[in-house]
């Protein structure tokens, strides 16, 4: 981690030089020192109402995540392959909807939508981190629940801990390569001006378009490079389900087809719901995508998907309402002790 952390700052100081230097070529004595992001919306009198509905996604989403993350650690229980790799889940739902968020907030609340050139390729790495790292978690886990339904027998043997560490470090490591690829393969791109994002955090198509050099390689070599990795994870969850749809088919008990059904569903909807509007943002070369379509799918991927989740999960999963009501009933009962015992004057 400290020598991707050090590639990347050379790769940012580096890049910062060569901008600064081509700037000066063309006439240009000043470098760019920020960004402004329009932001949703440019109208004054929805800049409040705005503020508190995204306020409330996402204390909804920090409360969703923080409590599914503490009921799987504190379960015995959900100490299970497929309840590790929903922690996991959650929190990098939880830290990318973060890494969004605040700044959106701020710029509703003070109207100022400014944002440093390293503080915005900061968010662009994160941004590409975290959401490339979710993207490789929904394939591990639909790998873990077509061997849990196919190979129920050789289930322990074949997904014991390491194995799940290692899947999810995997997804990790993914997530981080991909971004400081990206990441590095952008910066070096001369920015000379206008600095006006068209969109509420810095994504690559809107800082491509703001690039005062062809980019149109860069464009196209870069949505090859989401392309490959999206369609290489898809391909992984579609053949996996299409074993295991095969399996519950072939199933003789109807009780037991409703089972493996049930554990597959709230999977199949948080890929549905996260790929589409992602797909839609990411796969398309950007000369060709309206933005203003593009930042009402980010806000469905980057924002109202990690409230999601935890919901989903929460109301289609049996494990995981069975431990929430039993949480729930434990603090209860607690509670009543408490009051009964403290003394009334």
């Amino acid at each position: 981690m400290l020598a991707l952390g050090r590639m990347l700052l050379e790769c940012f100081t580096t890049s910062h030089v060569t901008t600064k230097q081509d700037n000066m070529a063309r006439g240009n004595g000043s470098v760019l020192t920020h960004f402004i992001l329009r932001g949703l919306t440019s109208e004054p009198e929805l800049q409040r109402p705005l503020f508190f509905i995204f306020l409330a996604i996402y204390l909804l989403t920090l409360m969703g995540n923080l409590g599914l993350i503490a009921l799987i650690k504190t379960t015995p229980p959900l100490h299970t392959p497929m309840y590790f790799f929903l922690g996991n889940l959650s929190l990098v739902d939880l830290c990318y909807s973060s890494v969004f968020s605040p700044k959106l907030l701020m710029g509703f609340l003070v109207g100022n939508k400014t944002i440093s050139y390293s503080s915005c390729f900061a968010q662009h790495f994160f941004f590409l981190l975290f959401v490339t790292t979710e993207v490789f978690l929904l394939a591990a886990m639909a790998y873990d629940r077509y061997v849990a339904i196919c190979n129920p027998l050789l289930y322990a043997v074949v997904m014991p801990r390491r194995v799940c560490v290692q899947l999810v470090a995997g997804s990790y490591i993914g997530g981080i390569l991909n971004s400081l690829i990206q990441t590095c393969f952008l910066l070096p791109l001369p920015f000379c001006g206008p600095n006006v994002i068209n969109h509420f955090f810095c994504d690559t198509n809107p800082l491509l378009k703001l690039s005062c050099a062809d980019h149109r390689l860069s464009e196209l070599l870069l949505v090859a490079f989401n392309g490959t990795i999206s369609m290489s994870v898809l391909f992984v969850i579609v053949v996996s389900y299409v074993y295991i749809l095969l399996s519950i088919v072939r199933m003789r008990s109807a009780q037991g087809r409703h089972k493996a059904f049930s554990t597959c569903t709230s999977h199949l909807l948080t890929v549905t719901l996260f790929y589409v509007p992602a797909g839609l943002s990411h796969m398309q070369p950007g000369s060709r995508y309206s933005l203003e379509m593009e930042k009402v799918t980010a806000v469905f991927y980057t924002l109202v998907i990690p409230m999601l989740n935890p919901l989903i999960y929460s109301l289609r999963n049996t494990g995981v309402k069975d431990a929430l009501r039993k949480a729930t009933t434990k603090n209860s009962v607690v509670c009543c002790l408490l009051v009964k015992l403290t003394p009334t004057h």
